[in-house]
């Protein structure tokens, strides 16, 4: 999904985007997104707890 298609999402109302939520939940529960579902749950308790990278350390990682 590219950055056009997150630009109509934020401009659906509040209504449809908890659709469009509704129906990424139910595709994230099918065991092709398994481990994808992991990761953003345990990203989600990392950022709860502060554990989040700055702009500048995710580019020196990337080394560019």
């Amino acid at each position: 999904m590219g950055a056009q298609e997150f630009d109509v999402i934020e401009k659906l109302d509040k209504k449809d985007k908890e659709k469009v939520a509704y129906f990424i939940s139910l595709l994230l529960e099918k065991k092709k997104y398994s481990n994808l579902l992991k990761e953003i749950k345990k990203r989600k308790a990392e950022i709860k707890k502060g554990q989040v990278f700055s702009h500048s350390e995710i580019w020196n990682r990337l080394d560019v």
